[in-house]
């Protein structure tokens, strides 16, 4: 390879240069600006005052409000997170199961829920089930956010399944129809554990987006964060603030969901680099070693 350096554009010259630094400039005194109006207008209506914030020491409004929400949308996210790994797991296999109508209904239902916002999941679930009176009236809120995110997730879930099995190398299925597996067996017993392996990061981003949409369940009254931030703003005559403090909840909890994300990744990555020793083509093996070794294993 050349010595040179290679760019996909050409390096901007001075005046480019300063232009740059003239745009960078003007943008960051333009957020400020924003920044200082939305200060003074906080600041004109009282919404900085120490009044309106010393609620937040207060153990009453963790113990009634925060924690409360917080449970609630842990306990709504954890329960769709199972239902639609379990539902992804199953569309994905019908997807690619060899019998026809099977692969045409469960297209048909992965398609459907992933064009039907998860909004009107909820609120269609929400209203039905008030109607039928099939449920006390505290439980119908917490069914229709489960629903929603259960399906709409299930379903794009399921398509990263399927992407991550027609990822890998066609080797590994062809090697299990070699020993006499049936194609549904090598999807269930080999590509499917293979390709959630590989997905991991992906499917604990997912995780984060079903924990922030708990919020939609705001509008058909479930008691998540939000709901328990109206409530104690309300109560503290501090609007502005509870929203702030519940949004401030909602990032750190993300931000820990992110992090488990990258250190799982970061986890695949250092197994891929210690998979094994790396064998030289001048190096000479010895098979009586190779097959003591495998007999000692």
């Amino acid at each position: 390879m050349s010595d040179t350096t290679r760019v996909l554009f050409d390096a901007p010259g001075p005046k480019a240069r300063l232009r740059y630094l003239i745009m960078t400039v003007i943008g960051v005194l333009l957020v400020l600006a924003f920044l200082y109006v939305i200060y003074g207008r906080l600041e004109e209506k009282g919404q900085l005052s120490a009044a309106r914030w010393d609620w937040v020491l207060t153990s009453s409004a963790w113990t009634n409000y925060l924690i409360p929400g917080i449970w609630d949308t842990v306990r709504a996210a954890a329960i769709s997170i199972v239902l639609s790994m379990i539902l992804a797991l199953i569309l994905a296999m019908a997807r690619m199961s060899d019998l026809g109508p099977l692969r045409w209904v469960a297209s048909v239902i992965v398609e459907f829920f992933r064009a039907v916002p998860v909004l009107i999941m909820m609120l269609f679930v929400f209203y039905f089930l008030a109607h039928r009176g099939w449920f006390p009236d505290t439980l119908n809120p917490m069914i229709g956010v489960i629903f929603g995110l259960t399906m709409y997730n299930s379903s794009v879930l399921c398509e990263v399944i399927r992407n991550g099995v027609a990822s890998l190398p066609a080797g590994q299925r062809e090697a299990g129809l070699s020993i006499g597996l049936s194609p549904a067996q090598v999807r269930r017993s080999i590509l499917i554990p293979q390709s959630l392996t590989a997905m991991l990061p992906t499917l604990v981003s997912q995780v984060i987006v079903i924990t922030k949409d708990t919020a939609l369940g705001y509008l058909i009254l479930y008691p998540e964060l939000v709901t328990r931030g109206r409530q104690v703003g309300s109560a503290e005559s501090a609007t502005l603030p509870a929203y702030i403090v519940a949004a401030l909840l909602f990032i750190i909890i993300n931000y820990t969901l992110s992090k488990v994300a990258e250190a799982l990744e970061n986890r695949q990555r250092r197994r891929k680099r210690t998979a094994g020793p790396v064998a030289h083509a001048d190096e000479t093996v010895d098979p009586g070693a190779v097959a003591v070794g495998r007999g000692a294993a």
